[in-house]
């Protein structure tokens, strides 16, 4: 899979990040900054948020430094929406809520929510059964309100559900890691800017129970929040 560019504006560009691109240049692999200059023709880009490699999805570069101001600000104050898909074999403690703690450096670069810390983390979650053939895995759609170093694939793994193919953080061996970054909203110069890309690689997310079940959902930013009438996960 290539980068893939979704959409062009004045201020920034949408590209679709493929599983298993670096977003820094490593080992003499081409990064994901200079992949989206090659692709949209930008010498000129900016960027403003990261995802893990074993991620894939919607990624944001700002065209200038006054837009990269901006969007550091709004990702900063939780002013972006973001949404993500990720599998995992194991059922969660509940089905709904909220994962919150302070990430702590574990080993070996790894991170581990505590109780307590400066460096908070908050995440909504929702988690879905998927029916026959979808061979045990279960459907997470979860909304980061914070953007912490491995905030999901953590806060997953609190939970008791660590995602497929993240072995890290004790999720199964797999074709790829099963976390995709698959909506991004936010407002810009009065209007609301929306991008939304379903997975296009792995086995699982390709499989025509997952996928059935991923469409399912209808659009992802109008899902319930926790405690809303509507919100009935099963």
């Amino acid at each position: 899979m290539q980068l893939e560019l979704m959409a062009c504006h004045d201020d920034f560009i949408v590209v679709l990040k493929p599983a298993g691109m670096n977003f820094h240049s490593e080992s003499g692999e081409i990064s994901l900054v200079d992949a989206a200059r090659q692709i949209s023709g930008l010498q000129t880009l900016f960027p403003v948020h990261r995802l893990d490699r074993l991620t894939s999805g919607l990624v944001l570069l700002a065209r200038n430094e006054a837009a990269a101001r901006l969007f550091g600000e709004m990702f900063a104050q939780g002013q972006m929406e973001k949404y993500y898909l990720a599998l995992s074999l194991h059922p969660p403690s509940k089905k709904q809520g909220a994962i919150k703690g302070a990430m702590v450096k574990g080993r070996n670069g790894s991170w581990r929510l505590a109780r307590e810390g400066d460096n908070q983390a908050l995440t909504q979650f929702f988690s879905y059964g998927i029916g026959n053939d979808g061979s045990g895995l279960r459907l997470f759609v979860l909304r980061p309100r914070t953007g912490r170093t491995h905030q999901l694939r953590v806060a997953l793994k609190s939970l008791g559900s660590p995602i497929l193919g993240d072995e890290r953080y004790g999720g199964e061996a797999a074709d790829r890691g099963y976390l995709h970054a698959c909506t991004l909203r936010f407002k810009w110069q009065g209007g609301m800017q929306s991008f939304e890309a379903l997975p296009k690689e792995g086995e699982w997310f390709l499989n025509p129970a997952i996928a059935a079940r991923i469409s399912s959902l209808g659009p992802l930013p109008l899902l319930p929040w926790p405690g809303s009438k509507n919100a009935t996960p099963s």
